[in-house]
């Protein structure tokens, strides 16, 4: 396979299983990015992500450009070898962080203006300085710079972001240069499909103008603007819709999605990638993921039950520690007990997209669906 090709070996459904080439070795889909904001997954070591057989780790821009700097990072080996992590990688632009601070953010067709959270120092983006971030970090795929409307928002400002978010697609699109880096378009659109299918229609349009230039085309689509505050049952009116008007030849990726029943859902639906910080940040809490749905390790019911933390899973943590131990170590506010959750948290959603994967191949992606549905794992709210 050449870099960044792209090969469906199977469908069930709308459920596909992808595999897609980089720099830093293939991915197979469906499959969950761990997230490392400041190239670190938080509480797990390299070795341990490369035991849980994670394939995608998301480093973020935002974070990483102002510290330790994107000229440090460059220094040190790009993100690879800044975290002494060899497999895929990829980086978003920050666009969500900057939105996230609106009351800090002064926003034109140009780019943005922004003051760090760090320092309190201005920043100053365009799509092309951001580009150009993330080209000096080196990840395997990048994202383009877009604006993400919050949640509720009225429809002409939707509108108004899919519109800029389509600009600066075309000036990343032009900007984007790195020869063993590819670039991701980010559909935006809110919760009106009507406003979703535009922006991929722009999209579409953008890299038919690219190529006929000479230029590159969009590696992947990220979908972007879910889960931003809406019931998930919201998503799903439109997701489906949206991924299916994706092209077919490249990865779709539902950024910042990370509920196990989520997942796979938007597998049935035709999303192939997902991210998300809730795995690891809910293990900090003192919360896992199970067969039985999720689990509050605070609950006094698991003092004394010594049995692993899910008896159906195989991660280092079940296999060698018992609940009244996790409990423990959650109400000491040990640090294991973060470090052990987030773990089995990781392993448990890379597991299941690896079953989904396995369904797609058998082409029983419908009945591997039923079968989570009308599982006790499902209730993961």
């Amino acid at each position: 396979m050449s870099l960044f090709d792209c090969t469906c070996e199977a469908t069930s459904g709308h459920a596909r299983a992808l595999t897609y080439e980089t720099a830093h070795g293939s991915f197979q889909t469906p499959m969950f990015m761990p997230v490392g904001t400041s190239a670190t997954v938080k509480g797990v070591t390299v070795g341990q992500l490369n035991d849980l057989k994670s394939q995608v780790v998301l480093a973020n821009t935002y974070h990483l450009s102002l510290r330790p700097g994107a000229d440090v990072v460059e220094e040190a080996g790009g993100v690879h070898g800044f975290s002494h992590y060899d497999g895929p990688m990829l980086t978003d632009s920050g666009g969500f962080q900057v939105f996230s601070l609106a009351d800090t953010v002064k926003l034109d067709d140009d780019g943005l203006t922004f003051r760090s959270i760090y320092d309190g120092s201005k920043v100053r983006w365009t799509p092309e300085t951001n580009m150009a971030i993330q080209e000096q970090l080196g990840a395997d795929i990048a994202m383009q710079l877009d604006q993400c409307a919050p949640y509720p928002a009225e429809k002409a400002f939707v509108a108004k972001a899919v519109d800029l978010s389509a600009k600066w697609a075309r000036r990343c699109l032009a900007a984007h240069q790195r020869a063993d880096q590819t670039l991701f378009g980010i559909v935006q659109g809110g919760m009106h499909l009507d406003l979703r299918l535009d922006s991929i229609r722009l999209l579409r349009e953008i890299e038919d103008e690219s190529l006929a230039a000479g230029g590159r085309r969009f590696g992947g689509f990220g979908i972007g603007g879910y889960s931003v505050g809406e019931d998930h049952e919201v998503m799903f009116e439109t997701l489906g819709d949206v991924a299916r008007a994706c092209p077919e030849d490249r990865p779709r990726y539902l950024m910042g999605v990370g509920n196990p029943t989520t997942l796979v859902r938007a597998v049935r639906e035709g999303v192939d990638m997902f991210d998300c910080v809730l795995p690891t940040r809910t293990a900090r809490m003192g919360t896992a993921f199970s067969s039985t749905g999720r689990m509050n390790m605070r609950n006094a019911k698991f003092t004394r039950d010594f049995g692993p933390l899910d008896p159906t899973c195989t991660c280092p943590t079940c296999q060698n520690h018992s609940r009244s131990y996790i409990r423990h170590l959650v109400k000491q506010n040990e640090m294991l007990g973060g470090i052990l959750l987030s773990i089995h948290n990781l392993y448990y959603l890379l597991d299941l997209m690896r079953r989904a994967r396995e369904a797609v191949l058998a082409d029983s992606y419908e009945e591997f669906y039923g079968e989570w549905m009308a599982s006790p794992a499902a209730k993961d709210y």
